[in-house]
């Protein structure tokens, strides 16, 4: 057996375990990586449904409070006309 000094990179490693012990460990590597790829790709998916919520929540959010403050300045509106009425009924 051949000694490094550290410096072998994961790639050669496989590549001399693949050599040595006939597939076994390039085939978990593969399917490793296929099920990293999987992963990542439900994650991705899980967090683009979570954002389009999240924004969902907060467009309607912002709809509800548009339409409290636009009551809110209607009735002021018809508070001050009615005010307004009084005062020169008067």
């Amino acid at each position: 057996p051949r000694h490094h000094s550290g410096a072998a990179t994961v790639a050669e490693y496989c590549s001399a375990v693949h050599n040595y012990r006939g597939g076994e460990v390039t085939d978990f590597a593969n399917f490793a990586a296929d099920q990293a790829t999987k992963n990542l790709t439900a994650f991705a998916e899980i967090t683009r449904k979570a954002q389009t919520e999240a924004v969902e929540l907060l467009v309607a959010a912002g709809k509800e409070a548009s339409n409290e403050a636009a009551a809110a300045v209607q009735k002021a509106a018809n508070d001050a006309t009615k005010a307004a009425k009084k005062a020169a009924a008067a």
